[in-house]
C-alpha cells in the first residue's frame, strides 16, 4: 500500500477530479460512474489492470456516500428499493458466478447497443412529451438482470436500471435516489471478494484520488437529482446514456 502523506497535491489533484466528475454525473444521472473514471484515468496513462481494480474499490465507498445523499435529500422512493434491491443482489452474486466459469463480454456490444436505442428515446421523450409518471410494473425481474449484468459484464447496475424504470414511467428523481441507494448493496456483494483478496494493494494514489473526488461530488449530484425538473433529468440521462453506450460498442469492437 503507498504511503498517502508522501503523494503530493500536484500528483493527486487529477485523480480527485477524476473522481468528482464521475460520481457527480453517477449520483445526479443514476449512472456513468465507471464508464467515465475508467476512460479518464486511462486517458491518463493508469494501467488497465490499475483501472479496473482501482474503479471497483473505490465504489464500494462512493455508492455509500451516494445512498447516504440521496436518503437526506429524500429521493429514495422505498417501496421500489425493496422490490429492487433483494433480485439485485441474487443477480449480482449469479453473475460473479457466471464470470469465473465462462466470458461474459461477447454480449457486450448487444447490450451497449440496446441501452443506446433506450439513450435516444429517452432524449426524445424529455423533448417532447412532458413525462408522465406511472408506478413501475417490472422491478423484480430488472433488479435480477441488472445485478446480473453488473457482476458479469463488469458494470451496468445504473444504465440499464435506470433506463428501464425511466422507460416505465418512474419519477427521474426518485428512480435515480433509489437505484444509487440500492447500488451499494449490490457493489459491496459483488465487491466483497474482490477487495478481500486483492487487500491493500487495492489502494492506490489512483484509488485514493477517485475515493477523495467521489465522496466529495456525492451531496451535490444528490442535490442536483432533488432540486432539477423531470423533463431536463430526462434529457440528460439520455445523451450520457447514448454517448456511454455509444463508446461501450465502440471499445467492444475495436
Amino acid at each position: 500500500m503507498f504511503d498517502l502523506s508522501a503523494v503530493s497535491a500536484v500528483e493527486l489533484l487529477p485523480f480527485v477530479a477524476v473522481g468528482f466528475v464521475a460520481q457527480f454525473v453517477d449520483a445526479a444521472l443514476g449512472m456513468a460512474f465507471g464508464v467515465i473514471s475508467s476512460t479518464l484515468l486511462l486517458s491518463l496513462g493508469v494501467p488497465p489492470a490499475s483501472v479496473s481494480s482501482g474503479v471497483h474499490t473505490v465504489e464500494s465507498f462512493t455508492t455509500a456516500a451516494s445512498a447516504v445523499s440521496h436518503v437526506a435529500h429524500k429521493n429514495v422512493d422505498w417501496r421500489l428499493f425493496a422490490r429492487l434491491v433483494v433480485p439485485g443482489v441474487i443477480g449480482g452474486v449469479l453473475g460473479a458466478y457466471v464470470l469465473t466459469q465462462i466470458p461474459a463480454q461477447a454480449a457486450r456490444p448487444m447490450i451497449m447497443a440496446y441501452l443506446a436505442v433506450i439513450g435516444v428515446y429517452l432524449l426524445w421523450r424529455g423533448l417532447t412529451y412532458p413525462p408522465v409518471e406511472r408506478r413501475p410494473r417490472i422491478v423484480v425481474p430488472l433488479g435480477l438482470v441488472g445485478g446480473f449484468l453488473d457482476a458479469a459484464g463488469g458494470g451496468g447496475w445504473g444504465p440499464v436500471v435506470t433506463s428501464n424504470l425511466l422507460v416505465q414511467g418512474a419519477s427521474p428523481r426518485k428512480t435515480i435516489g433509489t437505484v444509487n441507494t440500492a447500488e451499494f448493496f449490490l457493489t459491496v456483494t459483488i465487491s466483497m471478494t474482490f477487495i478481500t483478496a486483492l487487500g491493500v494493494s487495492a489502494f492506490t494514489i489512483a484509488t485514493a484520488g477517485l475515493l477523495i473526488g467521489g465522496i466529495m461530488a456525492s451531496p451535490l449530484g444528490a442535490f442536483v437529482a432533488a432540486h432539477v425538473p423531470a423533463k431536463p433529468l430526462l434529457v440528460m440521462i439520455g445523451i450520457v446514456l447514448t454517448l456511454t453506450s455509444a463508446f461501450g460498442i465502440y471499445s467492444a469492437l475495436a
